[in-house]
């Protein structure tokens, strides 16, 4: 006897598809334009300028506006993530040699900003001294291994990502954010040329997170 198998009616009830999640693609070998790369800069600018205040309220318990500047900017974290950009992209289909080429480009821009202000103003605004292999408190191993793992992190995840981000926005509002932020900046700087960010927490000794963890 055959037996009738009847078909499941998808017409009437169709079976709703799972589709399989796909994980986000950055294309990290785009071309940057001129407005991108400007609030690139102060994107990283403001990125390092939290990281920098909310290191020193994990470690000391206070808030302070770190940095040579008056605004919520560190122009050495918007310049460093901007140079890898422009000047590691030969490298860039190579994660391993582009990471050691960020730790060398970050350690020095670290290294000549700081004995470049500390010549101008005889005042230091970091000082790794306290910490392993270090160079003159200008540099250490420990904040080029972290600027390593950060930089390849902007290279290949965060400039894609808020490249395209700022595609979002409307061309015209681009320009104008771009001209309010570079005014802004460039009004911080030449006020704080003759009247530098100082003080305590700001131009002394980077607190050490391994010593204040083992304590």
């Amino acid at each position: 006897m055959e037996q009738c198998i009847e078909q499941y009616p998808v017409e009437l009830y169709p079976i709703a598809e799972v589709k399989p999640k796909k994980f986000p693609k950055f294309d990290y070998h785009k071309k940057y334009s001129i407005k991108s790369l400007i609030l690139l800069f102060f994107s990283f600018a403001f990125i390092g300028w939290c990281w920098e205040v909310g290191l020193f309220y994990f470690t000391e318990g206070t808030f302070i506006n770190r940095g040579f500047l008056i605004g919520p900017w560190l122009p050495i974290y918007g310049s460093g993530g901007v140079l890898m950009i422009l000047l590691l992209r030969k490298w860039i289909d190579k994660p391993v040699l582009t990471f050691f080429l960020i730790m060398i480009l970050c350690a020095t821009v670290e290294y000549f900003t700081s004995y470049f202000m500390e010549s101008f103003y005889n005042i230091k605004w970091w000082d790794y001294s306290g910490y392993l292999l270090n160079l003159n408190g200008r540099i250490c191993l420990e904040g080029t291994v972290f600027f390593g793992v950060g930089g390849c992190a902007i290279i290949y995840i965060v400039a894609p990502l808020f490249d395209d981000l700022y595609h979002k926005i409307n061309p015209k509002m681009e320009i104008a954010l771009c001209l309010i932020l570079v005014t802004l900046f460039v009004a911080d700087f030449c006020h704080s040329i003759s009247k530098p960010n100082t003080g305590d927490g700001i131009t002394s000794a980077v607190p050490c997170i391994t010593e204040k963890i083992r304590s």
